[in-house]
């Protein structure tokens, strides 16, 4: 009976921890102005070029945590968040966080190269200059972005520039990087 108990109790304590730790991530979210899918849809799969050569597919990072951020070249917030995203990405690519910059510029592919080296951006880019993949995330301003679990789930959706060398970041990062 005292052991029926125990383990009654050790699953009551189990659930209230996730369910707390959901919780928070939830909060977390919401106080990063994360805009929170009411479902939790697979986030829809592309590959496009990429800015180095060859192709990248989003299914490669299955299992992963991606940021996938959605840029241009003329775009000044995107010009300001492009260090700290990198710093983020270099920070967490150990641990299983990939950044994926989806370039939304139409044709100047030399000023996409140039804007890369220059800031020396090491996480991958890839290009929609047509727009398509850009359309299928329902991408109105930029910058955009989306968190995506390691399921391929969406987690989130990000519209405008945000600190991402901040508490609330790392908390995030912190977070979703433990499951």
């Amino acid at each position: 009976m005292r052991v029926r108990h125990f383990l009654l109790f050790g699953i009551i304590m189990l659930a209230w921890v996730v369910s707390t730790q959901a919780g928070s991530l939830m909060q977390t979210l919401d106080a990063f102005g994360i805009q929170q899918p009411k479902v939790h849809k697979s986030a829809p799969d592309f590959t496009l070029a990429m800015l180095g050569g060859g192709e990248k597919a989003l299914a490669d990072y299955r299992g992963k945590v991606v940021l996938l951020h959605f840029w241009a070249t003329w775009c000044v917030p995107c010009r300001h968040e492009m260090p700290q995203i990198e710093r983020l990405w270099r920070r967490y690519r150990d641990d299983g966080l990939v950044v994926l910059g989806v370039n939304v510029d139409r044709g100047n592919l030399q000023a996409v190269r140039q804007f890369v080296q220059q800031r020396n951006l090491s996480f991958p880019v890839v290009i929609d200059p047509e727009g398509e993949v850009r359309n299928r995330y329902e991408v109105r301003g930029l910058p955009t972005t989306y968190l995506i679990d390691r399921d391929g789930k969406i987690i989130g959706r990000i519209i405008g520039e945000r600190k991402w060398n901040g508490r609330q970041a790392t908390a995030i990062f912190k977070q979703l990087l433990a499951r």
